[in-house]
Formats: structure tokens, C-alpha cells, sequence
């Protein structure tokens, strides 16, 4: 999915970035918690955040995310934006919920993170 019809579809506003709308989204996280970004999303994601600080830059930039969405109208400081500039890394902000902007995005077929690796799961015991 095109950063661009995200953009679209979330009422956002591009924050920095405008020149990369075309970059292709492979899957989105919304979390709050840079630790699960870090454990389980996967490169060229959409990070969905409430936060606003640098950690979120510098987790974007380890994760080779695609782009990073401020929800609930949250703006980050000029700090913030300069370094995502540095990274180059999209970013953009929609008045949403997190979990309606999540919720939107996957009922229009962008699939959720999922880990790095795969992990075994349990099996059915009977």
C-alpha cells in the first residue's frame, strides 16, 4: 500500500517527507512501546504512535520502518522533525485514534506486524 493512500485514507497531514509518498508500505504496527516496535515489526512497516520524542526516530531508523503516523493529533517538536529529516523518514500526523487508524488500515488489507523471526507456537494437545 502506497504511503500516499494512507495518507488519504487517515486524513493525515505530511509533517516531512511529502517527496517519499510514493514509498510502498509493507505492513503496520501501532504501539506506543519502542521495545515491541524493535521485537516485532518488519522493514518497510508504518509505525502508529502516540509518542512524540527522538526515540521514536532513532527505533524508525534501526527498524528501517517506512514512515512514522502520529496519532491523536500528537506533533512532535522541531527536534524531532530535524532529525527525521536527517533519516529521511516520512512523517505524518492524523487527528485518529490509534485504534481507529490501525483498525482502518487493516480493513483495507494492510496486514499487522508480525515478528522478526518465527517463533513456534503451541501446539493442540487433545
Amino acid at each position: 500500500m502506497k504511503l500516499a493512500y494512507i495518507k488519504n485514507l487517515l486524513d493525515a497531514e505530511v509533517l516531512y517527507g511529502a517527496e517519499w509518498l510514493n514509498r510502498e508500505v509493507k505492513s503496520a504496527c501501532g504501539s506506543d512501546l519502542m521495545s515491541d516496535v524493535l521485537a516485532f515489526t518488519q522493514e518497510h512497516a508504518l509505525l502508529l504512535t502516540g509518542l512524540t520524542n527522538v526515540q521514536v526516530i532513532r527505533t524508525a531508523e534501526m527498524s528501517d520502518l517506512a514512515a512514522i503516523m502520529f496519532v491523536r493529533g500528537k506533533r512532535p517538536g522541531s527536534e524531532v522533525i530535524e532529525m527525521a529529516k536527517k533519516m529521511k523518514i516520512p512523517l505524518l500526523l492524523t487527528e485518529r485514534q490509534m485504534y481507529e487508524a490501525c483498525g482502518m488500515l487493516y480493513k483495507d488489507g494492510l496486514a499487522g506486524c508480525s515478528p522478526k523471526e518465527e517463533i513456534l507456537c503451541c501446539h493442540d494437545t487433545e
